[in-house]
């Protein structure tokens, strides 16, 4: 039964010339002045959210971003200060771009804001889709299986430091401690202090493949399908619940996850889309190259193989597919119920920002969101 709303926030600034024949996503360069209001914005988005009832601010690690359309490079920092600027809201990692990192010290970071907001930040986990910023910093993103590889091992020292005392480890990339003598005995092992004071660690990760829906079933690991067409809902939805039976936790349909929708609400769908559709197509021109139209033909193909469409999606698309829900809050309502009546399990559902879209107008559909659709949801 869903009980909780949240945002995704990717870090974007206010961008101009928006839409698909516009400003062409990598022509775009902008001051410093203008890629820092995506740390002021989401300190007005995390308050409103805050005042209105919302779960969960969730939002994106990303580097080098002068393009302005995700602008927030750590996470824990972000989220340890929106603490400090509201009052009950939870923040969220979607994702922390684990190679970009040393695993102990991001196992650091987020233990700290554990402590200091007292549970309110969310550890995510993802493994990187831009190259420019996870082979900059260190980590391997081109040659995907050697990606995988060295995300899976830094989970495992992740999984140590969270969950041990003290530990060691040694694989293909890391060795820690270091063999080194320290005050005339040698290492060991080492502790992570302090660890987090909230254990287990809740974690989320968003699912792109089935190896990764075997990983977070393994691991616990709680799953995000993001933007995706209905038909890959049911089948990502279903694979993840056999996997985590393959592990002995039984789960309900919908259970352990969470659904990232687009939305726009408005008097009629067909308003709601004209309106939508500039902010939508600014956000293809950014993702569609990097893989991210998660949807399917009528024969259940993936958009992007053989046979299936390869073109950036239309807000039609979107609509079709179920991934965006355009209309009056009435019909995003009904929506959630037939929702709530497929996947009784499903608990969270994650509203996205276009990120075309203007900050004053996200947040007053936040505003029209929580008075004319929340309700209907709480107090069950």
């Amino acid at each position: 039964m869903i009980k909780d709303f949240s945002v995704l926030y990717v870090g974007n600034i206010d961008l101009d010339n928006v839409g698909l024949d516009g400003t062409p996503a990598d022509d775009r360069r902008y001051s410093n002045e203008r890629l820092m209001e995506s740390l002021h914005t989401a300190k007005l988005i995390a308050q409103l959210m805050d005042d209105l009832g919302f779960y969960a601010l969730w939002m994106a690690e990303h580097h080098f971003q002068r393009e302005g359309y995700e602008a927030i490079p750590n996470l824990m920092m972000m989220g340890l200060y929106l603490a400090t600027q509201t009052k009950r809201l939870k923040l969220g990692a979607a994702f922390n771009v684990v190679p970009a990192w040393h695993p102990i010290r991001l196992a650091e970071d987020f233990a700290m804001a554990d402590i200091l907001t007292d549970g309110r930040v969310i550890f995510g986990v993802g493994r990187g889709y831009q190259s420019r910023e996870v082979e900059s910093l260190g980590g391997p993103l081109v040659d995907n299986d050697a990606n995988r590889e060295y995300f899976e091992e830094q989970m495992e020292i992740i999984f140590k430091a969270f969950n041990e005392e003290s530990f060691s480890h040694k694989g293909k990339h890391f060795t820690i401690p270091a063999e080194v003598e320290f005050r005339g005995y040698d290492v060991k092992e080492i502790t992570v202090v302090p660890r987090p004071k909230h254990l287990p660690v809740e974690m989320w990760q968003p699912i792109v493949s089935g190896r990764t829906i075997d990983f977070i079933a393994k691991h616990g690991i709680k799953g995000v399908v993001g933007l995706t067409g209905e038909t890959l809902v049911t089948q990502v939805f279903a694979q993840y619940r056999e996997a985590c039976a393959r592990y002995g936790r039984n789960l309900i349909p919908g259970e352990d996850l969470a659904l990232e929708l687009g939305f726009y609400l408005a008097n009629s769908q067909k308003e709601a889309m004209d309106r939508l559709r500039p902010y939508h197509d600014e956000r293809y021109k950014w993702f569609a190259p990097f893989g991210f139209v998660r949807y399917a033909d009528e024969e259940g193909r993936s958009w992007g193989t053989p046979g299936a469409p390869a073109r950036t999606p239309h807000i039609e698309d979107g609509v079709q597919q179920k991934a965006w829900i355009c209309g009056t809050p009435q019909e995003f309502i009904d929506f959630l119920h037939e929702l709530e009546e497929k996947y009784p399990g499903l608990e969270h559902i994650i509203l996205h920002w276009a990120e075309g879209m203007p900050r004053e107008e996200f947040m007053e559909q936040l505003r029209k969101f929580a008075a004319e659709v929340m309700p209907e949801f709480r107090y069950r």
